[in-house]
Parts: C-alpha cells; sequence; structure tokens
C-alpha cells in the first residue's frame, strides 16, 4: 500500500513506539499536522513557543529511559528551536527533533520561510539529514531514532520538505538498521579494565569522579555497588547529581565552581581518580594547568573517544558504554575482595585519607547564616527537600537558584534533577517541568526558578492550563540576575551593569490570569506552610513568589582561571 510521506512520517513514529509528540503547527508541517490528527495512538502536546517544544522533548527524555521527540515548521519554528538542540547538544540527549521545509524545488531560492536549517543545525546535533525523497523516509527516521539513543546519544534532526510530505510511496520501516560509518564502541577493552581493577585496588587516596554519562547510561544501580563496595570517596557533576546517593557520608557533594570544599580537596590531592562518564570540563577541574600540578593515576570510562585526555590526559582509558564497562570492573573487583572488606594492603592509608576528608569537611562550607527578617534562599530549597522526602522531580532554569537547588536538594535517586548544564539555558525550568509531567504523570515536579529566568518561557503557563499540568513553581525572586551581580559584586568592582530587575510583573497576578494558583512569600516564618499548602493542592499549579535576600551569594566559588583549591569559602575572602 502507498502511503503519502506525512502518513509515513507518523506511522515511523509510532513503530518507534511515540507516545509523545510536541510541536507547534506551521504551514510547511500541515500535511503531518493533519495526519496526526487522524490518529490516536501519538498525544501531541501543544506549546506556546518553539523552543518550549525543544526544552520540554529534551526533559521527557532526560527524566525517562525514552528518546524525546518534536516537531516544528520551517524558518523560524526551527531557528528558534535551535537554543533547545543545543541544549540537548551538550548534555548528550537522545531527541529526534522534526522540521517542516520549503518544497524541495523551492529550496535556495529565498522562499517564505525557508532556512538552511542542516546548515544552520550542523554544530549543534550529533546528525541531521534533509529527505528529498519521500522513498528514503522511513529508513531516515530509523536511522535517527538508532542515532539519537546509541553510543554518547544526542539530538538528530530530520529536515523535511512539503513536497515530500504529500509524495507517496510504498510503505516499509526497517526492523534493524546498519550505517558502515556508525558504529560505537559498547564493550570495553578487558586489558584495560583489568588494569584500571589493579590501579584501584592499590590507591591509597582514592576519588570516585562521576558525570551524566552513568545516568545516561542507567549505571546508577552498578556505580552504588561501587562505591559501597570499595567504601571509596564518590562526587557527582551538576549533570550526575542523583546517580549516588546524595544522603549518603561517602557523597563529598558536588566538584567544580559552586563545589564543595571537600569534594575539590579530595579532587586535587587523590592519588587514583576513577572517571566514570565525565568530560573534566571547565566547570569542573578549573584551570588545568592547576590540575596537573598535583601527580595522580587518572582512570577515564567512557562512550565517546573524543573525550578522553581532551582537557586532561589519562593513564587508563577506556572506551565503552559504562553500564558494560562498570559491570565487568565490579566482577573483577568481587573476584579480589570478600563482600564488605577493604583492600588489605591500602586499608590503613584508606582511613587516614578519609580522616584528611572528614577535616576538609569540618569546614561547612555550605552552612549560611540564618535571618528572622529575609528568606535566605537556600533554606527554601531545604524545605523544598524536606517536604517532598528528597523524592521529587526537580527542574531549575540557569543561574544562582540552579547552584543553590543542586547543592541544597539531596538527590538519591537518577534522572530526578533536570537542568541545562552545558550550554546553561536560561528559560529551560518551566517546559523541562512539563517534559517530567508528561513523562511521569504521577511524580511530584517542582520548577526551582528565578524572576529572571522564567519569564524567558514563561508563555508555557498556557500550555500548563491546557494539559492540566500541576507544576510546583518555586520562584527564588532576589530582583537581579542574581548570578551576573555576584559576578559584578566580586570581579566587576559593584558595578551592577543591567543586572538589576526594576520592572517585574505581579507573578501571583500573573499565574491566576493563567488560570493557576500564585502566592507571594516574603516572611521566613511563612516559608514551610506556604510549600506545604502548595504540595497539599495535587490537581493545580503553584506558582510561589519567595522575596528572598537580594545579598546572598552562591559559595564555595572557584573563580575564572583559578584552579580547585582556589576557593573563595565566603564574602570575608574577597
Amino acid at each position: 500500500m502507498e502511503l503519502t510521506g506525512a502518513e509515513i512520517l507518523v506511522r515511523c513514529l509510532q513503530e518507534e513506539n511515540v507516545e509523545h509528540l510536541f510541536g507547534y503547527p506551521g504551514g510547511a508541517v500541515l500535511y503531518i499536522y493533519d495526519e496526526i490528527f487522524k490518529q490516536k495512538t501519538i498525544k501531541h502536546i501543544l506549546v506556546r513557543h518553539e523552543q518550549a517544544a525543544v526544552h520540554a522533548a529534551d526533559a521527557y527524555a532526560r527524566s525517562s529511559e525514552k528518546v524525546g521527540v518534536c516537531l516544528v515548521t520551517s524558518g523560524p519554528g526551527v531557528t528558534n528551536a535551535v537554543t533547545g538542540i543545543a541544549t540537548a547538544y551538550m548534555d548528550s540527549i537522545p531527541m529526534v527533533v522534526i522540521s517542516g521545509q520549503v518544497p524541495t524545488h523551492a529550496i535556495g531560492l529565498d522562499a517564505f520561510q525557508e532556512c538552511d536549517t542542516v546548515g544552520i543545525t550542523r554544530p549543534c546535533v550529533k546528525h541531521n539529514f534533509l529527505v528529498k525523497d519521500v522513498k528514503d523516509l522511513a529508513a531516515t527516521m530509523k536511522k535517527a531514532f538508532h542515532l539519537a539513543s546509541t553510543g554518547r546519544p544526542g539530538p538528530v534532526l530530520v529536515d523535511v520538505p512539503k513536497d515530500v510530505t504529500v509524495a507517496k510511496c510504498k510503505y516499509e520501516y526497517p526492523q534493524t538498521i546498519s550505517m558502515r560509518s556508525y558504529n560505537p564502541v559498547v564493550k570495553g577493552h578487558s586489558g584495560q579494565i583489568r588494569k584500571a581493577a589493579q590501579m584501584i585496588l592499590a590507591a591509597e587516596r582514592p576519588m570516585i569522579y562521576t558525570g551524566g554519562g552513568v545516568i545516561l547510561a542507567n549505571a546508577s544501580r552498578e556505580l552504588n555497588e561501587l562505591v559501597d563496595l570499595l567504601g571509596y570517596p564518590c562526587t557527582n557533576t551538576l549533570m550526575g547529581l542523583g546517580a549516588y546517593k546524595a544522603t549518603d557520608n561517602k557523597f563529598l557533594g558536588m566538584p567544580g565552581m559552586h563545589g564543595t570544599y571537600e569534594c575539590n580537596m579530595a579532587m586535587q590531592n587523590c592519588d587514583v581518580l576513577i572517571a566514570i562518564g565525565a568530560r573534566f570540563d571547565d566547570r569542573v577541574i578549573g584551570n588545568p594547568k592547576h590540575f596537573a600540578q598535583n601527580p595522580r593515576k587518572i582512570i577515564h570510562i567512557d562512550i565517546d573517544p573524543s573525550s578522553i585526555s581532551k582537557r586532561v590526559k589519562v593513564d587508563v582509558p577506556i572506551v565503552g558504554d559504562v553500564k558494560e564497562v562498570m559491570v565487568e570492573l565490579l566482577a573483577i573487583l568481587k573476584e579480589s575482595l570478600k563482600p564488605g572488606d577493604k583492600p588489605a594492603v591500602q586499608a590503613q592509608a584508606l582511613s587516614g585519607w578519609w580522616s584528611q576528608i572528614e577535616q576538609w569537611r569540618s569546614k561547612g562550607c555550605l552552612v549560611y547564616k540564618t535571618s528572622d527578617t529575609a528568606i535566605k534562599p537556600q533554606s527554601v530549597v531545604e524545605a523544598v527537600w524536606r517536604l517532598t522526602k528528597g523524592d521529587a522531580f526537580v527542574t531549575s532554569d540557569v543561574g544562582q537558584h540552579q547552584m543553590w537547588a543542586a547543592q541544597y536538594y539531596k538527590f538519591d535517586k537518577p534522572r530526578r534533577w533536570i537542568n541545562s548544564g552545558g550550554l546553561g539555558t536560561m528559560g529551560v525550568g518551566l517546559p523541562y517541568a512539563m517534559g517530567v509531567k508528561f513523562a511521569n504523570p504521577d511524580a511530584e515536579a517542582v520548577c526551582i526558578t528565578g524572576e529572571a529566568s522564567i519569564q524567558m518561557c514563561i508563555q508555557e503557563l498556557s500550555t500548563c492550563q491546557q494539559y492540566r499540568l500541576p507544576i510546583k513553581i518555586v520562584n527564588l525572586n532576589n530582583r537581579y540576575l542574581g548570578m551576573v551581580r555576584q559576578w559584578q559584586e566580586i570581579e566587576y568592582g559593584s558595578r551592577y551593569s543591567e543586572s538589576y530587575m526594576d520592572s517585574l510583573p505581579d507573578f501571583v497576578k500573573l499565574a491566576e490570569s493563567y488560570g493557576h494558583v500564585g502566592m507571594r512569600i516574603d516572611k521566613p516564618s511563612d516559608v514551610e506552610g506556604a510549600l506545604r499548602e502548595a504540595l497539599a493542592l495535587k490537581d493545580r499549579l503553584v506558582f510561589m513568589d519567595f522575596i528572598t535576600d537580594q545579598t546572598e551569594n552562591v559559595w564555595p566559588m572557584v573563580q575564572s582561571g583559578k584552579g580547585l583549591t582556589e576557593m573563595l569559602l565566603g564574602a570575608e575572602e574577597l
């Protein structure tokens, strides 16, 4: 039976068991939308801006084990989506973006709503396709889902001209796909894994450093088993929070620019660093020259060979799927260790290492001054953690509130912390929470945001009303571009250039105008009560506008160009 390109595209999505499709219609994709209207298996979610469609699909993937899918039209539709695509690309999120394009005969002629989608998105996708023949559409869709979800995941874009959606051909969806130029290594080199095991067992000052790759590989269980078996200290990067349980004493907190003192000191002074699914980025290790000053052996496990020795030279590289490698590594370690035992050779040294870590930890780098008159943003995050029992899906935007959420909400489970790490995209918080709710409809979704970030996709309050999404928005409102203000205070002589938000809306009235519940909280004594009331409203979106201390900064802080151990622990060190 012959089908149109639009029919084929919808059939392909059904073959891939796509349940939710985030999008916004436009001229180039109307045949596709017509076919969506005719079927019942895929639920389309109408956002209010294409950027939100991509962000929601992104969070859908982050908070589940599925590929996120979105649909946008040509020209401004797809250019509006680029920020979301780049966000997903930087954090290696599996996603398929379908974009409309002008008819093939009009490509390159500056047709209405035309842009070079393939050229524009090439730097920020894992791969992209322009489908010029309807006969290639089904195979291209199969390739797109395969590329997005295997190896190091990432967004894949499929650009479909309007005439291709009308043309017909025989439909056949490939059950398997083989791509000569794409064969990611899954199984790690056994010799290297055995070498790593020997180095791990001989370590006297070990440190386990893990990133988002552990979560993407669904290897959290293996990581927890590894850390608990060895009794070694562990850190999760911003993207890896929840991979190892944050309430355990072996967790040293987050590393890097706003990481804990004990974690950064351990990262710098360890003798064996076991890096798993992390990439030694600038916000984690600070100045590479400073990081390299202390000699240490480095083991690096990653699915992407290009990430190994990219910024830091490693001693034992292991290319492979994190989960597969860790399963093999655990088996080798268990051969050498009785359950619950420490390696006899370095038991005494390990005890001394933990004593040193506890000494660093005793500095209490995350302790903050409380107040009876001004709401401290840290206390709000702590209250959210307490009242949700650490079990919520927490989304954030980017800035001070993001760091406070990462520092003070103790994530014990993977895929519960949804934020933009690599690109640092303001505006993601609310559409992220939308994606979370569609992927996890029975879970609590809390969006921790700031008054500047939330306004970048504030129109999605309309989407939340249409689909009755009972998200809880925690707006830490300090009436500044908080992180910009902090940098200006520390590095620009307190010259607050364009960082003051002096024309803010009444967020309570704004929320109410969209049909939601709005609250304004300006007293510390009212924080917990407001959160309890909001969380009790199970079927309503509640926008909580917390008026917080304007002067509060995120500590500790490693300034740009400084080393990991050159931390500012508070304003008194300026």
